[in-house]
């Protein structure tokens, strides 16, 4: 017979609504661990008392009672399964796996019997329902009547909140059976009642959820937090897990109390209370017992008299009365040092902490995910800016949590992080419609190469490249633009007067003859002066050296064709993320091969770096000077040119092509233009120390006409 025994999809039947999980038989005892919680109820074999198996709503159930009285009920069964499990008790608890039907006459007389934690309504020798006492939260009595009110539980679509006994007077003196029933129930209900002294008091406590300042006062058995407002009573019972986190100013600390079932008001429902303490906040505490009991109680994990911080005088009188370990973040560190991410969820700001088994979110609302019941994460590029990603996790139930807006420079951090811990990712690439399961994952090594965060960094680089191409580009040609000597910047003043007139294209010509000559004036004095700056800003020069390629890019050339050949259709994606795979895998010898050519690559690099460097030198001082001996040679056929234009002027205005060489000239340009020739024959003089009496007299002929 085997040791252990293992169902899923069992449900446990807990203050009336179904818990489902997995059931765990095994010669130490019974486990269940609660899929929606993670909360595991353990039984001891030498604890089991008694085992039932009968047929219930869900096809058959096992119930189990404890020598303390506490009991188990699980739901889901086969029928099938009822000789292997009896077989198993008689094996490995010693124990007869007892079958009882539940009685269904519809009877409403019957005998009450108290057993341990139970109350059970019988007819006859068969039950007819069974009412777990710790689910009573109060017990009054009326004539021959007896009521009982029960917790509420959110889970449950429908909830019973009372139930009545009649109880009818017996002959008995002395012996009043109405007080007899409610005592029995009273002395195992859940009824909380604040009698005798606090253990300690903690006043005016900042709460963040439930919002406000609260006292808590610390009973043996529940924490009573009260408010201006509001009052709650948290029975240790309820406390599922404690956690401490430090907040990312590294001032001050969430202390965090997970609550199942949660505390409510009016529709609300608080599944954390987070409270919020300041590190340079200390206290000295007494508690309110004698040091002998506080020895035998908290068996030395608490003393008398104790004094520190504020929040870790909170969390260690919690944790040695809840008896749980509290939880507090693990290794991760995020790019700050810090060890949560800033993020958002929903519509709040807030922290995500990474843990050593889940993720928890503060504060607005507080969520903790637990990696056994997350299904995949996805990183996500963020829809409204690029400087930041989206964190998603999807549970196995379908839930879907989205954490948006974390900075980009905590993606290598949080990738390593959920690698390391082997959970599914699922990265959906840069467009939305691009989905890609990446279920096979391997560790997360130092010199891993990640194929997303190298797409980023390369597009970033030929965001760069082309920003400074463009910027590099435009700078060159609003230089070079301005040469009064070339046809080509006459077509581009040209072209510049006609869009200035275009912005009035109701006027007449006058109108635009007026205007032209202090546009004209104000284009000269604008770029006048950056002719005169140095060149020092210049494009990208196509004959320059190349940069050198990373060991890994000329691996990546190298085998691209194979890995193409080796998947036929492999989209540029998929092909990223197997290269990164296949380098990954690949050994350290093979590595440094591709090391060896990177650093010959950029030797080679730095030596033609220096040979077109100390080239560009020479040519530029050679360039500099053909270009001026070829402006002045420019200007003087200029000045010829001009000449001949304005003895000729009424022709060259009936047929503009005579008085051009190559190219058409409107009449706006050739006033403009004769403007401009005095200038740059004004220049003339200045560098050749002569004067020219013909520009001269050209100038004052066109100045009277």
């Amino acid at each position: 017979m085997a040791d252990t025994l293992e169902f899923n999809e069992i449900y446990q039947e807990v203050k009336g609504s179904m818990n489902d999980g997995r059931l765990r038989l095994s010669r130490q005892g019974v486990i269940f661990k609660n899929s929606k919680t993670g909360k595991v109820d353990n039984i001891q074999a030498s604890e089991l008392a008694e085992g039932v198996w009968r047929r219930v709503a869900l096809g058959h159930g096992l119930k189990l009672l404890t020598k303390n009285g506490h009991v188990y009920k699980y739901d889901g069964f086969r029928e099938s399964e009822f000789d292997k499990l009896s077989d198993f008790f008689k094996a490995h608890y010693c124990l007869e796996l007892a079958e009882k039907d539940l009685c269904v006459k519809g009877w409403n007389w019957g005998t009450v019997r108290f057993g341990g934690q139970l109350l059970s309504f019988d007819i006859g020798e068969q039950p007819v329902f069974e009412i777990p006492l710790s689910n009573v939260s109060q017990c009054t009595t009326g004539k021959n009547e007896v009521t009982l009110e029960f917790h509420q539980n959110d889970d449950a679509e429908v909830s019973l909140m009372e139930v009545r006994f009649y109880v009818p007077p017996t002959q008995e003196d002395g012996v009043d059976p109405v007080e007899a029933f409610a005592q029995n129930v009273l002395s195992k209900a859940d009824v909380i009642q604040a009698t005798g002294d606090a253990i300690c008091i903690f006043r005016e406590l900042q709460c963040l959820t439930p919002r406000g300042r609260y006292d808590i006062r610390i009973y043996p058995t529940f924490l009573h937090l009260h408010g201006k407002t509001f009052d709650y009573k948290i029975p240790y019972t309820t406390v599922l897990r404690l956690f401490l986190l430090p907040h990312k100013d590294q001032r001050q600390m969430f202390f965090v109390i997970s609550l199942d079932p949660p505390i409510k008001q009016g529709q609300t429902r608080y599944h954390f209370l987070i409270l919020l303490f300041s590190k340079d906040e200390d206290i000295s505490l007494t508690l309110n017992m004698n040091e002998e009991e506080v020895e035998k109680r908290f068996e030395g994990r608490l003393t008398k008299n104790m004094s520190g911080s504020l929040y870790e005088m909170v969390s260690r009188v919690m944790k040695a009365l809840v008896n749980r370990k509290i939880t507090v973040p693990g290794n991760f560190q995020g790019h700050s040092g810090a060890q949560c991410i800033t993020c958002s969820y929903k519509a709040s700001s807030g922290l995500l902490y990474p843990l050593e088994r889940g993720f928890i979110y503060v504060h607005k609302p507080p969520v903790h995910i637990r990696f056994d019941e997350i299904s995949f994460v996805n990183f996500a590029r963020g829809t409204t800016t690029t400087r930041s990603f989206d964190f998603e996790i999807e549970t196995k139930q379908g839930t879907q949590y989205t954490f948006s807006s974390i900075e980009r420079e905590e993606y290598g951090k949080l990738f390593d992080f959920v690698n390391a811990k082997k959970l599914n990712i699922k990265n959906r690439g840069l467009k939305e419609g691009m989905k890609q399961s990446y279920d096979e994952y391997a560790d997360s090594d130092e010199d891993q190469h990640d194929a997303y965060l190298e797409r980023m960094k390369e597009e970033g680089k030929i965001r760069e490249e082309n920003a400074n191409d463009s910027s590099d580009g435009s700078g060159e040609e609003t230089d070079s633009s301005f040469n009064p000597g070339e046809e080509d910047d006459d077509v581009a003043e040209e072209f510049d007067s006609n869009a200035s007139a275009s912005s009035s294209s109701g006027d007449g010509d006058s109108d635009r003859e007026d205007k032209k000559p202090a546009k004209k004036a104000k284009i000269v004095k604008d770029r006048k002066p950056r002719k005169k700056q140095p060149e020092s800003k210049k494009g990208k020069d196509p004959n320059a050296p190349k940069r050198p390629m990373s060991a890994y890019m000329l691996w990546l050339n190298a085998s691209r064709e194979k890995i193409k050949s080796d998947h036929p259709g492999i989209s540029i994606t998929d092909l990223s993320k197997k290269a990164g795979e296949l380098w990954k895998a690949m050994s350290k010898e093979k590595k440094e091969e591709w090391d060896r050519k990177a650093e010959d690559a950029r030797r080679d690099y730095e030596k033609a770096m220096k040979e077109y460097s100390v080239g560009s030198k020479a040519d530029s001082h050679r360039g500099e000077r053909s270009k001026k001996k070829k402006k002045k040679q420019e200007k003087q056929v200029k000045g010829k040119g001009d000449k001949k234009g304005t003895t000729s002027k009424s022709s060259s205005s009936k047929s503009p092509a005579k008085g051009m060489s190559d190219s058409f000239k409107s009449k706006e340009f050739v006033s403009s233009d004769e403007s401009s020739s005095a200038e740059s024959k004004k220049e003339d003089s200045e560098d050749e120390g002569a004067a020219s009496p013909a520009p001269s007299s050209e100038d004052s002929a066109s100045g009277s006409d």
